[in-house]
């Protein structure tokens, strides 16, 4: 993905543990997949990771070198 590294310039970066980097979309780039505006981006880091949502959330879903990355959109209420 070519965006990739627009994407992670462009965002903040607000988690980065063993399994995942967590970066807010504050400046309203657009989903690679939907081309609707992200709320997060999650860059998976390890094989198995398991991601716990305190809210429900809609995802796209793309792969970078070989790693899971999810655009999570919050459903409009």
């Amino acid at each position: 993905m070519e965006q990739f590294e627009k994407f992670v310039t462009s965002t903040t970066l607000r988690e980065d543990n063993e399994s995942l980097k967590l970066y807010q979309n504050t400046v309203a780039l657009t989903c690679p997949a939907c081309g609707e505006p992200f709320d997060d981006m999650v860059v998976c880091k390890q094989e198995y990771t398991s991601l716990n949502q305190t809210m429900p959330l809609d995802l796209c879903t793309t792969v970078h070198e070989g790693r899971p990355v999810l655009f999570t959109h919050k459903p409009d209420e």
